[in-house]
């Protein structure tokens, strides 16, 4: 009898361990995903995360309430028409580097040896022949006689594969807003400034004559994310 007791005793802890193992492992996924959605649309509440990672507004606190324990989001409350304030998460500093960063300390290193070694000037013709590259390497990819929207999204699918987060949407003018919801090189931008000027000569280049490009967010200067408003023609 103690035998049997001791086999099924046995049996539940195993039972028990795997289901902890397996509940961590389910765990890491949907943080993974509230972090992802935090930095691609800013501060939300439980309840939009929920719907959109398709659990429960419960589980959705209770991981960001141990993402809040980790320093990795903050929340402010947002005041309702109806019952009590909404928590509106977001990220932290702390979080960023749980997205791509391109090698960011190397590129701060290397940007710097070049200013002292070069000077000013040499960082600008290293910047200017990095960007002709870049130029010649997305229209490799990018066919300049497709319409505005179709190189916009394959800018956008080459951008995401370089870990910029990135999405295109139509606006009711006709327009576009091009959005970068991170930036792999944010460090180094800081930096060197010249390379946010570069990225728009890429972007002018790769778009073509005739489309206007305005910078509307810039995270260099505070913003969450960078947008640029894209339309033919004149402003």
């Amino acid at each position: 009898m103690r035998l049997a007791l001791k086999t099924v005793c046995r049996k539940l802890t195993r039972m028990k361990k795997r289901g902890a193992v397996r509940k961590k492992a389910e765990q890491v996924p949907n943080r993974q995903g509230i972090l992802r959605l935090l930095k691609q649309q800013g501060p939300s509440d439980s309840e939009t995360l929920a719907s959109q990672l398709d659990i429960s507004a419960m589980a959705v606190r209770q991981h960001l309430y141990a993402l809040q324990i980790q320093r990795l989001v903050t929340y402010e409350e947002e005041q309702r028409p109806i019952g009590r304030p909404a928590k509106m998460w977001c990220l932290t500093p702390t979080a960023a580097p749980h997205f791509p960063d391109a090698h960011a300390g190397l590129t701060v290193n290397l940007l710097n040896a070049a200013e002292q070694t070069f000077g000013a000037e040499g960082v600008q013709r290293l910047v200017t022949r990095c960007a002709k590259q870049q130029i010649a390497d997305y229209r490799s990819h990018i066919p300049a006689r497709s319409s505005l929207r179709a190189r916009l999204e394959a800018l956008v699918s080459i951008r995401n594969e370089e870990g910029f987060m990135a999405e295109v949407q139509r606006q009711p003018d006709g327009s576009f807003l091009l959005i970068e919801n991170h930036c792999p090189i944010s460090a180094a931008a800081n930096v060197c400034p010249k390379l946010c000027d570069a990225e728009m000569e890429v972007f002018h280049a790769i778009l073509g004559e005739g489309v206007t490009i305005e910078r509307a967010e810039h995270m260099v200067t505070g913003a969450r994310r960078c947008v640029y408003s894209i339309r033919t023609g004149e402003p």
